[in-house]
């Protein structure tokens, strides 16, 4: 079977440093993998390799079998590929259904036209419904979307970012910043949403790593050190290693 998102020997540098140093990783149609590391692993620099946000110096990425490296951003999500950011990404002065609405209006096949109101389009409106249902904001559907709570503002850049389709769905510490409380919901969220979709994320909080995920792979120094099951990452010197700080440039 063709990988849902193949990455090879990816690499990426800035100058005299490089960042990203050979990554190769097929990550499978309908599995959750989570990619951890240190702070400094490179983890988001991957995720803006993957979704085209910055060009590889080398190595090439593909999506359900095509090549899609050097590809822009929006190229890539219509192919079927959206990411969340670990910064949230919203239309703050919009409120949560127009986002909403907004992230569906392509996939839908509706392009600009100055002579059609977007209130008349009947799709439109009963999937940004069903978006705002998904994610738990139908009370909020005519609040600003920035002045929503946090949790609130992450849940509905979930909602963006599946909005469009995508089936391939990567999400950037998606429980950053939140309690204890607004994490049990995000998991739930995150694994009620993503269902019969291939998800990668990065994520610093290990309970939500080995509550959701299938597979992990373990980044050390821009380098996949571990890639396997949570019950054997958890076993893993090498990867214990990595996180008490004692991991050293190979």
């Amino acid at each position: 079977m063709t990988a849902a998102l193949s990455l090879h020997d990816l690499r990426k540098s800035f100058g005299a440093m490089s960042i990203i140093r050979g990554v190769s990783l097929d990550i499978e149609n309908g599995e959750r993998h989570a990619i951890i590391g240190p702070n400094g692993a490179g983890k988001s620099t991957l995720f803006h390799l993957t979704s085209g946000r910055i060009r590889p110096t080398s190595g090439e990425v593909s999506l359900h079998g095509e090549r899609i490296t050097g590809l822009p951003p929006f190229e890539i999500n219509r192919r079927g590929l959206s990411r969340s950011f670990q910064i949230t990404n919203i239309f703050p002065k919009l409120s949560v259904y127009e986002n909403l609405r907004c992230a569906t209006l392509w996939s839908l096949g509706h392009k600009y036209a100055f002579w059609r109101s977007i209130n008349g389009l009947r799709d439109v409106r009963e999937r940004s419904q069903w978006l705002m249902e998904q994610i738990g904001l139908t009370g909020r559907r005519d609040v600003p979307a920035g002045v929503l709570t946090y949790a609130e503002q992450r849940a509905l850049e979930i909602g963006v970012t599946i909005g469009g389709g995508a089936d391939v769905i990567m999400l950037d510490e998606p429980t950053a910043g939140m309690n204890n409380s607004e994490t049990e919901q995000a998991v739930a969220l995150i694994r009620k949403v993503t269902e019969g979709k291939t998800l990668v994320m990065v994520e610093h909080d290990m309970s939500v790593v080995f509550n959701l995920a299938d597979r992990i792979s373990v980044l050390v120094y821009g380098k996949i050190i571990a890639t396997d099951t949570p019950d054997r990452i958890r076993e893993n010197a090498e990867v214990r290693e990595a996180y008490l700080g004692q991991a050293s440039h190979q």
